[in-house]
């Protein structure tokens, strides 16, 4: 797996992280913990902005700015945008490792490779932080969303074990830990502990409101149980919905196994 020669040569001092949104700001906010140089950029600047500020660290205009002098490209945009994110990255800074922090690692890492020249290839991993909350945006960001949470990466065929080495052990160093494992086989896992409570939260929720028409009291009789099985339902279904329909056939595989 890999070249033979190891294409990264100095530890990870400077972090780039391209998405400011909650799991890039807390990203971000970990690394400046640990003493890392740490650089930010949003598609939006006033959420940059608010992020910089809330999580202290340096804020670039523009994506090319943020990885130029990176050891490190995190990439937490939207997973529609991750693969042409990575593309840039890696082709922008040919010495940085870039991995993400995407929800799905199979299509990720299947445009990744479609996009990038195989020469750049050895320093991308994928990764997903298996943190976080309902909640969205910079305000709800804190380093502590990593203290002791798996940290899954999926390297490619391609990819250097170096590079590898190098992000368990900067996982390691914000307090995460690190879990190798195949993209494909994240996917399908992930489908039963993470995306199908997703989807049963939600529809759990919509069956309820849909009750309330008729029953307005409905939600009063409502106790612990039903609010930590709809607490869910209340995440960015901007999100979710990129997250469904890029694990769609596994997230179906995970329902069909529930009538089983």
């Amino acid at each position: 797996m890999g070249a033979e020669q190891p294409v990264v040569t100095s530890p990870i001092r400077r972090v780039a992280v391209l998405g400011t949104g909650l799991m890039g700001t807390s990203v971000a906010a970990a690394a400046a913990r640990a003493g890392q140089a740490t650089i930010g950029w949003d598609l939006d600047p006033g959420t940059a902005a608010r992020a910089a500020a809330l999580a202290g660290f340096e804020s670039a205009e523009t994506s090319a700015e943020a990885v130029r002098d990176a050891d490190l490209v995190v990439v937490c945009t939207p997973i529609p945008t991750i693969g042409a994110h990575v593309a840039a990255a890696l082709t922008e800074n040919p010495r940085a490792v870039v991995t993400d922090v995407g929800s799905i690692m199979g299509s990720v890492s299947r445009e990744v490779t479609s996009r990038t020249p195989p020469a750049h290839l050895a320093r991308f991993v994928a990764g997903h932080p298996m943190g976080g909350s309902e909640r969205s945006g910079p305000e709800h960001a804190s380093a502590s969303v990593l203290d002791g949470i798996v940290w899954v990466l999926s390297p490619l065929a391609a990819t250097d074990p170096t590079a590898v080495r190098t992000l368990e052990s900067w996982v390691e160093g914000l307090g995460a830990r690190p879990v190798v494992m195949s993209a494909d086989r994240h996917d399908r896992l992930v489908a039963f502990v993470s995306h199908l409570p997703q989807v049963a939260s939600t529809a759990l929720m919509g069956l309820a409101a849909a009750e309330e028409s008729d029953e307005p009291e409905l939600l009063l009789l409502a106790a612990g149980g039903f609010r930590d099985l709809t607490r869910l339902a209340a995440s960015d279904p901007g999100l979710w919905s990129a997250i469904l329909l890029a694990n769609g056939e596994q997230i179906a595989a995970a329902i069909d196994a529930t009538g089983s």
